[in-house]
């Protein structure tokens, strides 16, 4: 039954497939990536009509439908995944989080997966059990540079409404001289999205940095700020 679903929904993906959707998904990325070459808008779609099928089977019998989806490597699979697992947030467990790290860990392999994991699910989960906080202070440091941008983008809706400031600065100083663009980009839209509710504090820390801190991640910082502000970050 279980295959049976997947085999439907990827025959609607197929079926989906836009050529200019298509010939135009790799634009956005410098590594390799994988898309069938599906409007988002129609993907999103296909989610929903499917999730309402699912939706009333065991978390754990859903979870490993997310992780099939996940082994394709396809673009348009994993953001079904996510969006699967975050329309089950009513019912995350502590538990949950050691599927999601491990998700993290061997199926994220570009920032959108990055980005859709993190933004929604992980994040939502830290919401609810922000006790896990220190593994995000332990994926900083990763080798991977996935995880170490999963470290940053996880609390970028939190951080948007005002919360976890404290932490956001911890996770942007592990973070602050790391060399890899899309890890700088991670931190840099991190304290983009605090500064929204906290700017003074945002900004403080940018002057406070500034001397060291990569010009991507800088930018990113003070993009919602005030001109005469922004123009005192970028001074050298």
């Amino acid at each position: 039954m279980d295959e049976h679903v997947l085999t439907r929904l990827r025959q609607e993906l197929i079926e989906g497939i836009d050529e200019k959707t298509r010939d135009g998904a790799s634009r956005f990325f410098k590594e390799e990536v994988r898309f069938y070459g599906v409007k988002s808008s129609l993907v999103r779609k296909i989610a929903t009509k499917y999730f309402r099928e699912i939706k009333g089977r065991d978390k754990g019998k859903i979870f490993t439908l997310c992780e099939e989806l996940l082994c394709s490597d396809y673009g348009e699979e994993a953001f079904i995944a996510f969006e699967w697992a975050y329309s089950l947030r009513s019912q995350y467990e502590p538990s949950d989080f050691f599927i999601f790290e491990g998700w993290l860990e061997r199926y994220v392999n570009n920032w959108a997966k990055c980005d859709t994991l993190c933004n929604h699910t992980l994040g939502s989960f830290i919401e609810l059990y922000p006790q896990y906080m220190e593994k995000l202070f332990g994926w900083a440091r990763s080798d991977n540079r996935w995880v170490r941008r999963a470290s940053a983008v996880t609390l970028i809706l939190p951080a948007r409404r005002g919360d976890f400031l404290p932490e956001a600065f911890m996770i942007a100083d592990i973070l602050l001289l790391d060399k890899d663009d899309m890890v700088q980009k991670g931190y840099g839209w991190l304290l983009k999205e605090a500064s929204r509710a906290h700017q003074a504090e945002v900004f403080d820390y940018v002057m406070k940095n500034k001397a060291v801190m990569p010009r991507t991640s800088l930018r990113y910082a003070i993009e919602k700020m005030p001109a005469e502000l922004r123009r005192k970050a970028m001074e050298r």
